[in-house]
């Protein structure tokens, strides 16, 4: 199964004690109406849970979900279900939430959905919560640590006429001129590589952007990013 997390960081004065005490509790509901019956559509954060240095929890959100049935359309209500953990570290809280499997791009949005709605909640207004990134010399580092786990570099702000990115996979991987040619041109934007002691294989992107290809629970995907990406933002 494929996973996919993102990594934001808090931006104001606060402790996880007191995120924990913004969000226990949290429930609102707003009406809807599906083939002329009124709903309530509600969002809420249950499992919560403060474990030293690591608050845990899930945004539950019910959304009303179109498909396409025999020459129309029908409406159904469904619940997603968002994992999230703020952590401290080095005098920073960071927040990763972890997307479910969605179509390329929606598990984006729907990071970025919880990270500002989890900034509501504790701050009054999105804000508080922004956005981070792994610097591009981190990941060149990462790739040239140990080029044989590397399975797929891009680049990009690559200043070749009408060259929006590039990338190496495969056997051009070895080639080691054309891996700096890149570097001379651009910058590197996402790596694929084998984390060899956890047996992953894990995509990093610069918008902290984490992306699990292999077998792996939530659990161990978590453990992941808390134990070995976090030391890697900015």
């Amino acid at each position: 199964m494929v996973l996919a997390a993102k990594i934001f960081k808090v931006n104001e004065e606060t402790s996880l004690d007191v995120i924990f005490q913004k969000l226990r509790g949290f429930q609102e509901e707003e009406p809807c109406e599906i083939s002329g019956e009124s709903r309530r559509l509600a969002t809420e954060i249950v499992g919560l849970k403060l474990e030293k240095d690591v608050l845990s929890g899930v945004l539950a959100k019910d959304f009303v979900l179109t498909k396409y049935y025999r020459g129309g359309e029908v409406q159904t209500l469904t619940t997603e279900e968002v994992p999230f953990y703020f952590k401290f570290f080095n005098g920073k809280i960071f927040l990763i939430v972890v997307a479910p499997t969605k179509p390329r791009g929606v598990k984006k949005l729907l990071a970025n959905y919880v990270a500002n709605k989890l900034s509501e909640i504790v701050f009054g207004r999105a804000g508080g919560i922004v956005e981070t990134k792994i610097p591009h010399d981190t990941l060149r580092e990462l790739h040239e640590s140990n080029p044989r786990a590397t399975k797929l570099i891009w680049f990009d702000d690559v200043d070749f006429p009408d060259v929006g990115k590039l990338a190496l996979s495969g056997s051009a991987l070895a080639d080691t001129k054309l891996y700096h040619e890149y570097l001379e041109h651009g910058r590197v934007w996402y790596v694929v590589f084998e984390v060899g002691k956890r047996e992953m294989v894990v995509g990093i992107a610069r918008n902290c952007v984490i992306t699990l290809f292999s077998k792996a629970s939530v659990d161990e995907f978590k453990e992941f990013i808390l134990e070995d990406i976090i030391p890697l933002v900015e």
